[in-house]
């Protein structure tokens, strides 16, 4: 059974941080890269970030510096930290597999960066 369950979001200024969690259903943690995905009103959805179950780790160009993805494999926890948040930035936030075919999307957590 795959689950994806994504917490963190909220409402911060611009130049501010937020740190987002994924639960992972083990089935899924234990066998796939990892990456969170992002959707902005009125646009498809992109890759945020990536990272194997080996620890590496892509970006898009848009976040490069500023956010950081980790994965906790003891908790089947995927995490992402965002640094420097922009009103670009925001979207909804999920996580899916990575350099895999996506698996069911769960309901996404809100970002939202305004002064």
């Amino acid at each position: 059974q795959v689950q994806l369950v994504e917490s963190g979001g909220g409402l911060v200024q611009p130049g501010g941080s937020l740190r987002l969690s994924c639960a992972v259903s083990k089935n899924i943690f234990s066998i796939y890269a990892m990456g969170w995905y992002r959707q902005a009103p009125g646009k498809q959805p992109e890759l945020v970030a990536g990272i194997t179950r080996g620890g590496s780790t892509n970006y898009a160009d848009s976040v490069k510096g500023r956010f950081t993805i980790s994965r906790d494999n003891a908790k089947n926890t995927v995490y992402l930290q965002l640094n420097s948040l922009k009103p670009e930035d925001t979207a909804v936030y999920y996580c899916n597999t990575y350099l895999a075919s996506r698996v069911g999307w769960g309901q996404g957590t809100q970002v939202t960066v305004s002064s």
